[in-house]
């Protein structure tokens, strides 16, 4: 089962990372064929520029006075084309204009940094005119609106892309989730139905065992642990519906686990408790759902200590909230795993699915609205997790 996960795991990310790869490849590739047909635009437009320029100074050379009021040249300039420019005197005087803000042309400040700014974008060209004087104009102009917004359209794409990606990837997620829950349902439900056969016939046993000559303190711890396994199989059976919560007195509900387990631990093993001789305190619980909360730490406690040691379950409170402790003295956890061991799958045992906790997180999170977290652990000194509830009062 363990290499199994392995390689499903191995798997995963193999395909993630060729997804990754797969989308980094598209996206440089749109990069270099967007920036190529924008540098080609960019070409044309200085091209455009270049030959308008042309056309008007033959036009005054050959017809004095004519490039400016040519209809044909005046069209181009103005209105045939969306490329932003600003033509001058030589004393930056400005003769003819286009898509530039007329705030612009008449503040100086401003009308300089434009000028700046469009001699950065491209080479201004300078126009030579003899009519009325000899002299010359100079062309300033920029980038038009298709080609800036070309330069932005890959930056879009791949925005465009990552969010259809990170959306696919959350229902996939989601409707894999909702699968796996729906599977591990399906098989709480038939386990708890499956047990239902052999604690029936367990119940008769016992009852015959009693009419033998057995002692009956045997016979009692007997029916009590097959009074647990009928809770484990209630508990099974409640999983995935809806779960009614209840005002409960905490140091009962807990205390019941504590003092079945009491018996049942290694003598080396020592379970303290506060509850029975503390002031009560109430909070909304399923009990049969909490009760296996408290046990699964309990139990996760056990294994820490590895045969000898101390594990105190503690119950306090404030005025809003009730918090139960299980503190161990066992080896301990890394502060890197603190929330990782709530995770489906994680283990550090040899045995078993990592489950315990994950279950437990999503009975006190999800069920009771409640918190489970590790508040201390150091390796080789110990653990403590706290539950944390809402407090009722009478």
């Amino acid at each position: 089962m363990k290499h199994w996960r392995l390689r499903r795991s191995a798997f995963s990310f193999r395909n993630r990372m060729v997804l990754v790869a797969v989308g980094i490849l598209l996206g440089t590739l749109s990069l270099l064929y967007t920036n190529n047909m924008a540098r080609k635009l960019r070409e044309k437009e200085q091209h455009d520029v270049a030959l308008w320029a042309h056309a008007m100074e033959r036009v005054n050379r050959d017809v004095m006075g004519g490039a400016m009021e040519d209809p044909l040249v005046a069209d181009i300039m103005s209105n045939g084309n969306n490329i932003p420019f600003i033509m001058t005197n030589e004393n930056l005087e400005v003769i003819r204009y286009h898509l530039i803000p007329e705030e612009v042309i008449h503040h100086p400040d401003r009308l300089r940094r434009t000028i700046d700014r469009l001699t950065e974008e491209n080479t201004p060209i300078s126009v030579r005119f003899w009519w009325p004087t000899d002299q010359y104009l100079i062309i300033f102009y920029g980038q038009s609106s298709l080609l800036k917004s070309l330069y932005y359209f890959p930056y879009v794409q791949l925005l465009v892309i990552t969010a259809f990606i990170l959306l696919g990837f959350v229902a996939f997620r989601s409707a894999k989730h909702d699968e796996q829950n729906r599977v591990w349902i399906g098989l709480a439900k038939e386990t708890a139905h499956q047990l239902g056969t052999p604690t029936s016939s367990l119940l008769g046993w016992i009852e015959y065992l009693r009419t033998q000559q057995i002692d009956p303190s045997v016979v009692d711890e007997m029916q009590k642990d097959l009074a647990h396994l009928m809770k484990i199989a209630d508990r099974f059976s409640k999983i995935g519906s809806e779960t009614p919560l209840t005002p409960a007195n905490l140091n009962e509900v807990v205390g019941e686990s504590v003092m079945y387990f009491r018996k049942r631990i290694p003598r080396n093993v020592s379970l303290e408790y506060n509850g029975l001789a503390i002031a009560p305190v109430r909070a909304q619980i399923n009990a049969a759902l909490f009760e296996w909360v408290v046990e699964n730490l309990m139990k996760n406690s056990l294994d820490a200590l590895q045969g000898h040691g101390l594990i105190d379950v503690r119950i306090s409170s404030d005025d809003s909230h009730v918090m139960v402790d299980v503190r161990d003295t066992g080896k301990g956890i890394p502060k890197s795993n603190w929330k990782r061991i709530f995770e489906p799958g994680f283990t550090t045992k040899t045995r078993g699915w990592g489950l315990g906790l994950s279950l437990s997180r999503r009975i006190v999170e999800e069920y009771h609205q409640g918190k489970i977290a590790v508040i201390d652990s150091e390796p080789g000194k110990g653990t403590t997790i706290r539950i944390t509830l809402k407090r009722v009062f009478d």
